[in-house]
């Protein structure tokens, strides 16, 4: 037991039938996982849903298996021990955390469950003392091992290349319309519109604090705004862009980092180096936003750069100008 902490054991400390009343709740929770993967995904990707209901249904017979062979070593009542109640035990991630991080994650996630079953089965074999018991716990590694090779045929059979092409596009899809297309417009709007504010307080002033704090101000407030609006514009639910908070948050980060990318050197208190530096940090900006198009956006990167270029130079111009008006 460990001190403080009465109602946890180490692994350690378990003996045979604490590991196997263990395993077979963690057979039953990761079927439950399984179903609730293949649940999520299967509008949107129904082979890789099948792939996980095949996993659901091996779990449930590694659990049948582990039932018959815990009533014919301890009896018909099964210890109720779940993954939480061992110190240092593997844990599984929230489903709903994972769900979160898309298409490939979640097989990923997988992966590492199947992983993580298999070592506890071996780790539990080598420790035990009884040759039988030894020979049980043996068996159920090599049942994790044989499911791993079993999922591995399953996304043979379901997750055929243009299958997975046609759930990478969806997924490639989702993306872009959830993280890059609110993020780019926070981007463009941080980056360009806030150059007419910056650099007219900096020709204005030519002192570098003030120009940073009008900087400042309006990074912060215009993510602010952006961020309210792009969450508020659409639930996504008709339009399939994802949640509104993701979108949201995206694009007020965005918006204000592009803002204080050229605000941030007026930090520096000698303002024509801080106005120097200012100006080569619009240029990477202008060029990130031009890439980005290019890469996410499919706009061919040399219009991309142009539009971007003369639109944020007509900004900056208008920002020199009011600035020694």
């Amino acid at each position: 037991m460990i001190p403080g902490f009465s109602s946890r054991r180490r692994f350690s400390d378990l003996n045979e039938r604490q590991v196997l009343s263990l395993a077979i709740s963690s057979e039953v929770e990761d079927r439950e996982i399984y179903m609730t993967f293949a649940e999520h995904l299967k509008e949107e990707f129904p082979s890789t849903a099948a792939v996980f209901e095949g996993m659901a249904s091996e779990e449930r017979g590694h659990y049948q298996r582990l039932l018959a062979l815990y009533h014919e070593k301890f009896g018909k009542a099964v210890l109720p021990i779940r993954r939480q109640d061992v110190a240092g035990f593997y844990s599984r991630r929230p489903v709903w955390l994972v769900e979160n991080l898309g298409l490939e994650r979640i097989r990923v996630e997988a992966e590492l469950m199947e992983t993580d079953a298999r070592n506890f089965y071996k780790a539990a074999a080598d420790r035990a003392s009884d040759p039988a018991i030894r020979s049980l716990l043996t068996d159920l590694a090599a049942a994790e091992a044989e499911h791993m090779d079993r999922a591995d045929h399953l996304a043979e059979e379901n997750l055929t290349p243009s299958a997975r092409e046609t759930e990478n596009a969806v997924a490639h899809r989702r993306f872009v319309l959830t993280y890059v297309q609110p993020g780019l417009a926070g981007l463009m709007d941080g980056s360009v519109s806030s150059l007419a504010p910056v650099f007219a307080a900096a020709f204005a002033t030519q002192d570098s604090f003030s120009t940073f704090l009008v900087g400042l101000a309006a990074a912060v407030g215009s993510g602010i705004s952006m961020g309210l609006t792009e969450a508020l514009s659409d639930d996504g639910v008709i339009t399939g862009r994802g949640a509104p908070t993701r979108r949201g948050i995206a694009c007020g980060l965005m918006t204000t980092i592009g803002g204080l990318g050229h605000a941030l050197p007026y930090l520096i208190p000698a303002f024509w180096t801080a106005t120097a530096i200012a100006i080569l940090v619009v240029f990477v900006e202008l060029w990130a936003i031009a890439w980005i198009r290019w890469k996410y956006m499919d706009t061919p990167f040399l219009r991309a750069t142009l539009q971007i270029v003369l639109g944020g130079a007509l900004v900056f111009a208008a920002g020199i100008l009011i600035g020694n008006v």
